[in-house]
């Protein structure tokens, strides 16, 4: 029997997108009690398929899923220039949405979509899947009950085990608005202030294909707030030993750190020394937990009617701050947020 019968009780989701995130917001949905994945949609009908098949779901296109009675949500997980349409769409069919950053890779056109999302009172929260770690959640615990003190100082340390398809590149808005932008995020969640400067140097370290697509593979920013705070992220598209995912707060009375994860803690020790199991391979293994967590977190705000967190506005923020961190290289300076 399908999804979309009305046998099942629960929030009824619409996946708009059946490329690598949907496959992973799939899974979290069906790990998800309460959580009830009706249709699926993709501009290629073989991919939309194979994942309704598997998830018990129908195949509908996004007007249908739009107009659709027997769907209360839908989940925007298509290519980045599709998002602020979509969310519009979905506004103003009376849905309530759950994207994946960043709404759109033009902040003018993130005040549209947020204008209309406001002007009809739509419910709107933006993927930034790392708030919802179990590990990075409890940093965060702990700063806030006091543990290190003032925080002074964020470190964030996050590098792809390879690079994408250098045809990626250009549609992902690139390295900042597409990779680091989780991290700007983070650091905005960390710092407890907004950054109002960032000084970034990037390079081409890794791939030379990428930079003549007009991009970074390799990059080091530093964040500065109104009270001197600040952070400082390490990105590379290429870590040659798994996925590196660290971060370090600081603060008066300590520090604060979440490290990698392993499919084990498993360690052996001989005569040649110490070995431990590789890190994780990528974020659909990283951060199987969080992104479950994520759609939870979506589905209890719908459900109570409370503002959804991280909402629209964060990620308007975290798109400023890419944007002048594409600037602060192109000009080699600090530069205003």
């Amino acid at each position: 029997m399908s999804a979309g019968s009305g046998v099942r009780s629960g929030l009824r989701l619409g996946l708009l997108g059946a490329g690598r995130i949907g496959k992973v917001h799939a899974g979290a949905i069906a790990a998800t009690p309460g959580a009830i994945l009706v249709a699926v949609a993709d501009a290629v009908p073989a991919a939309a398929e194979a994942l309704a098949t598997a998830a018990g779901a129908e195949v509908r296109d996004v007007d249908a899923i739009m107009a659709a009675t027997d769907i209360d949500a839908v989940l925007i997980t298509t290519p980045t220039d599709m998002h602020a349409t979509m969310i519009e769409q979905a506004a103003r069919a009376g849905k309530a949405i759950f994207c994946e950053k960043p709404v759109d890779l033009s902040v003018t056109r993130v005040r549209e979509c947020l204008a209309v999302v406001a002007e009809t009172g739509a419910k709107l929260m933006v993927g930034f899947n790392r708030r919802f770690d179990p590990n990075f959640i409890e940093v965060r615990r702990r700063i806030e009950a006091g543990a290190i003190g003032d925080v002074e100082m964020v470190s964030i340390t996050s590098r792809d085990p390879a690079p994408p398809p250098v045809a990626y590149i250009g549609r992902s808005g690139g390295l900042f608005r597409d990779m680091t932008i989780h991290d700007f995020d983070m650091a905005r969640w960390l710092l407890g202030e907004e950054p109002v400067s960032v000084f970034a140097a990037a390079s081409n370290l890794v791939d030379p294909e990428i930079g003549a697509a007009g991009d970074f593979d390799s990059a080091s920013i530093i964040l500065t707030t109104t009270s001197g705070k600040i952070a400082q992220i390490s990105n590379s598209r290429r870590a040659t030993y798994g996925y590196d995912q660290r971060i370090e707060v600081l603060g008066s009375k300590g520090m604060v750190s979440a490290e990698n994860l392993r499919a084990t803690t498993v360690e052996i020790a001989t005569a040649d020394g110490y070995r431990r199991e590789p890190l994780l391979d990528f974020f659909m293994t990283r951060y199987t937990q969080a992104y479950a967590n994520e759609i939870a977190a979506f589905l209890a705000g719908v459900a109570a009617g409370t503002p959804l967190d991280p909402s629209g506005e964060d990620g308007l923020k975290a798109l400023l701050i890419a944007d002048a961190a594409m600037r602060s290289v192109a000009e080699g300076r600090a530069v205003s947020i």
